[in-house]
């Protein structure tokens, strides 16, 4: 995937995900219709705001992350769906 320099920049302790792809079948084979498919919890940082002067931001662009099921506000820039958050919604880097 190449890397496009996007129209929008996060402010302060903010991080813009790309979710990943819902599972399309499940581990036994049977595919999963779009209305039963879970939202992804796990997605690849594509941009990171500057953090607050007292706390500097501990992700970078391209980390793979877990985060909550309900996080961030889901947007979308130049017809892509991104989800935009605060680091502190994000679990763990993987």
């Amino acid at each position: 995937m190449a890397k496009a320099k996007l129209k929008i920049q996060p402010l302060a302790d903010r991080v813009l995900v790309q979710a990943a792809a819902a599972e399309e079948k499940s581990k036994g084979g049977i595919i999963i219709p779009d209305t039963a498919k879970e939202k992804p919890q796990q997605g690849t940082i594509v941009a990171v705001g500057p953090g607050k002067v007292d706390e500097p931001m501990t992700v970078k662009s391209g980390d793979t992350v877990l985060y909550g099921k309900y996080a961030g506000t889901e947007i979308t820039v130049d017809g892509q769906d991104y989800l935009i958050m605060r680091e502190s919604d994000i679990f763990a880097i993987v």
